[in-house]
């Protein structure tokens, strides 16, 4: 049985930093592509970046790139997200997301691309 399991989320001040790692675990489980999003109250669940377990290249929603990294360890099967300059419009729970199987790099950004999700970690910017 396949789980993600999100840590790192929390309470930080507005410019602070956080890292969320997500690790994959399941007998034999090797995921192809894993991707973060997070959901605000009311709001859609948004891509915010993504990364080939393989090569490690990754795919960014234009606006993070600038504030937010996404990294792997194949080793452990496990995916950060450094996230830095916080903003009170960050608050949200963030999600992990983990797919097997070949994906364009276009498609990354698509929910309906992952065939895994982890349970959510809240972050919390305060102003």
């Amino acid at each position: 049985q396949v789980q993600l399991v999100e840590s790192g989320g929390g309470l930080v001040q507005a410019g602070g930093s956080l890292r969320l790692s997500c690790a994959a675990s399941g007998r034999t489980f090797a995921p192809d592509a894993m991707g973060w999003f997070r959901q605000a109250p009311g709001r859609e669940r948004e891509f915010l970046a993504a990364i080939y377990m393989s090569g490690g290249i990754t795919y960014y929603e234009d606006s993070m790139k600038d504030r937010f990294t996404i990294s792997r360890d194949n080793a452990r099967n496990t995916v950060y997200l450094q996230m830095n300059r916080l903003r009170p419009e960050d608050t949200a729970v963030y999600y992990c997301a983990a797919r097997r199987g070949p994906v364009y790099y276009s498609a990354l950004s698509y929910r309906t691309s992952y065939g895994y999700w982890g349970q959510g970690t809240q972050v919390t910017v305060s102003s």
